[in-house]
């Protein structure tokens, strides 16, 4: 059985040097213009016939924005942060430099108390592997976009550490099609 997943990354919820680790704020007023103007190029994904997305604000907030009245799927909730939720890096980094090396190289470390890197990409991909779906079905989840780079990692069977290496863009999307265990990365042309 194999099915088509289009991940669709959550529009913005603050500029990149408001980010915070855990943030669950909802669309900013540009990342909700930008939501709408991205609505009709990206309407033929609502057709889905399972249509999820993670359950923070910003994400639930896009996949209404763009017409697809997702379903919550708590397991594509982002990473848990433990005790730096809702910090910046800079935060953390100022008052815990030594942690922060510790998670940023070793996928298994879990310095702020939380979950590891390594077990957040499992937690995704146990998602990804467990979707009921009929043959050749079409589906969408609008995911925070640490979420969707779980997902490729997971997808493209990855080491946890090039996690680091892909940047996903507010509004983006990403095909993957296959079946449990057997992922490709689909990349769509103009």
């Amino acid at each position: 059985m194999t099915f088509r997943l289009t991940l669709v990354a959550a529009g913005r919820s603050s500029s990149r040097l408001g980010e915070r680790f855990g943030d669950d704020r909802p669309l900013d007023p540009e990342g909700r213009l930008a939501a709408e103007r991205a609505a009709p190029a990206l309407v033929p994904l609502a057709a889905a016939e399972l249509r999820y997305c993670s359950p923070s604000a910003r994400s639930r907030e896009t996949g209404d924005a763009l017409g697809f009245t997702p379903l919550v799927q708590l397991a594509l909730r982002d990473c848990d942060m433990g005790r730096w939720a809702g910090r910046s890096l800079a935060d953390v980094m100022a008052r815990e430099p030594g942690e922060v090396d510790a998670w940023l190289g070793d996928p298994r470390s879990v310095p702020h108390g939380g979950e590891s890197l390594h077990a957040f990409i499992m937690r995704i991909g146990g998602w990804l592997d467990t979707r009921p779906a009929e043959d050749h079905a079409k589906m969408v989840a609008v995911a925070d976009p640490g979420v969707v780079r779980a997902a490729l990692m997971y997808a493209i069977k990855a080491p946890p550490h090039c996690y680091w290496n892909v940047d996903i863009r507010p509004l983006s999307t990403v095909t993957l099609t296959g079946r449990a265990g057997e992922w490709r990365l689909r990349v769509d042309g103009a």
